[in-house]
């Protein structure tokens, strides 16, 4: 026979205890009240804990950026927000690439771009207004007189035996003229005044460019030269620490108090330290000067794109010979010296002009009618100026035979010196990819530089800081081929 089965019986449900369900709604209600009461705080900014919370979020700044006090105040969730307030007493942070500051710079110092401008500006002007004398030259004139006498009698007849009055002249006299002047010969002096002046507008062009590449140019080196300070700032800490650390060792030793030798290596560090923090803050105050920033913005560098050239040795030296702003002066100037020389000689040509008018008058109308109007032509001829214009012709020639040379002698030292320029390129371009190499191999070695290894963190800011300042070299050189090739 099978036994009878067993039924499992169920526990009875526990009940809570009574006194549980207040207490459960006071915790509701408590962290409803927190949750209305907490105040809405900006996105990337933590609402302050009570004393003693911890905060995971500055936990993991301390660890990821040394806690700086300014570099934390403006991190919400690892990236940097440029331009953001950090709020009252904290520096400011931006985050900077080259191209952005030199375009930036460009702006703030718009006075001397405008300067370039105005120079172009005042010699176009200077060219319409030479070619305003090809057109005629229209005047007016206005005589009103009046005498405090009737003039006098000027025709005595023997016949009659006595005086006749003749009205030439008048008590009252009034005369209006209008006429206009329309040279002939002068047209080709004209002609060359023109080709001056519009060889002075392209020289003024070939310059304007220069106030803008010098700002390009200082933003670049101080950049550079930033990225080098905040490097060495780094190597340098490093370096402090380390000392630090050892000293820190052996004070646990047996030896008490501090030595004399510990003294001396730990202010040299401090030392070491201060000036390369005073180094990077000159820096930055000059930079943000260049860039028209507010004093005391910290700036977060970004590493610049490698450099891309984009010119042939050959192309620079026929470019050097053609486009550089010296040799354009130098041409130019020859085309002003010709010019000249074909002006000196218009000296022996007579000065030969039509004239055209209207007149209305009453001081002589006795002899000339009340209103009438005119035409005709003027001719003038300095026949003997005491061999002024045959010694004007010989300088003139001299002057352009100079400039002649000196547009020879110029592209000849344009192109001398744009070849030795790159040269001079190619080995710094060659010093600078090794210093990048060496850079890009010591982060794949073993030994890598590890977050406590403070002789590979120095090392590491000392490699980079090379690697920075060769790179400056290498950009400095190849903006000079630019320049020299006009462009």
């Amino acid at each position: 026979m099978s036994r009878p089965r067993k039924v499992p019986q169920r526990l009875p449900a526990r009940k809570f205890p009574a006194c549980f369900v207040p207490l459960a709604a006071c915790f509701l209600f408590t962290a409803a009240a927190s949750a209305q009461e907490a105040p809405l705080t900006p996105s990337g900014v933590e609402a302050p804990l009570p004393p003693g919370a911890l905060s995971l979020q500055n936990y993991k700044y301390s660890l990821s950026f040394k806690t700086d006090p300014i570099q934390v105040g403006h991190f919400s969730t690892g990236v940097l927000q440029p331009g953001n307030p950090a709020g009252p007493g904290v520096a400011e942070v931006r985050v900077l690439t080259l191209e952005l500051a030199k375009a930036q710079a460009a702006t703030a110092n718009n006075p001397l771009a405008r300067l370039g401008e105005l120079q172009v500006e005042a010699a176009k002007q200077h060219r319409l207004g030479a070619q305003g004398d090809y057109f005629p030259q229209i005047g007016t004139t206005l005589y009103n007189m009046h005498f405090n006498k009737q003039p006098g009698d000027v025709l005595t007849s023997p016949i009659l035996g006595k005086i006749v009055p003749v009205n030439i002249i008048t008590k009252n006299e009034t005369a209006f003229n209008v006429s206009a002047t329309q040279p002939i010969t002068p047209l080709f002096a004209i002609y060359q005044l023109v080709k001056i002046a519009r060889a002075d507008e392209n020289i003024a062009r070939a310059k304007a460019g220069l106030p803008i590449k010098e700002i390009a140019n200082r933003v670049e080196r101080n950049y550079f030269d930033l990225l080098v300070a905040q490097r060495e700032l780094a190597g340098t800490k490093a370096g402090a620490e380390k000392i630090r650390a050892k000293w820190l060792r052996a004070s646990n030793s047996a030896t008490p108090g501090i030595s004399a030798e510990e003294e001396t290596e730990v202010a040299a560090a401090d030392k070491a330290v201060l000036l390369a923090s005073s180094r990077e803050k000159e820096l930055t105050a000059s930079l943000n000067d260049l860039l028209g920033m507010p004093e005391g913005t910290k700036l977060e560098l970004l590493p610049p794109k490698p450099l891309v050239e984009d010119i042939s040795l050959k192309a620079a030296t026929e470019n050097a010979t053609a486009a550089n702003p010296e040799v354009v002066e130098a041409e130019q100037t020859a085309i002003k010296a010709h010019a000249g020389k074909t002006l000196s000689k218009m000296a022996y040509v007579p000065v030969v002009a039509v004239i055209g008018g209207y007149a209305n008058q009453n001081a002589v109308n006795v002899v000339l009618p009340r209103d009438f109007g005119y035409i005709g032509f003027v001719a003038t001829l300095n026949i003997f100026d005491g061999f002024k214009r045959e010694h004007g012709v010989k300088e003139r020639n001299a002057q352009a035979e100079a400039a002649d040379l000196a547009v020879q002698l110029t592209k000849a030292k344009a192109a001398a010196a744009v070849k030795s320029s790159y040269l001079e390129l190619d080995r710094l371009r060659n010093l600078y990819l090794l210093a990048r190499r060496m850079v890009s191999a010591a982060q794949f070695m073993d030994t890598g530089y590890k977050s406590g290894d403070l002789d590979a963190q120095a090392a590491k800011a000392q490699m980079e800081a090379d690697m920075y300042r060769a790179e400056l070299e290498y950009r400095q050189a190849y903006a000079k081929v630019k320049s020299l090739t006009g462009n």
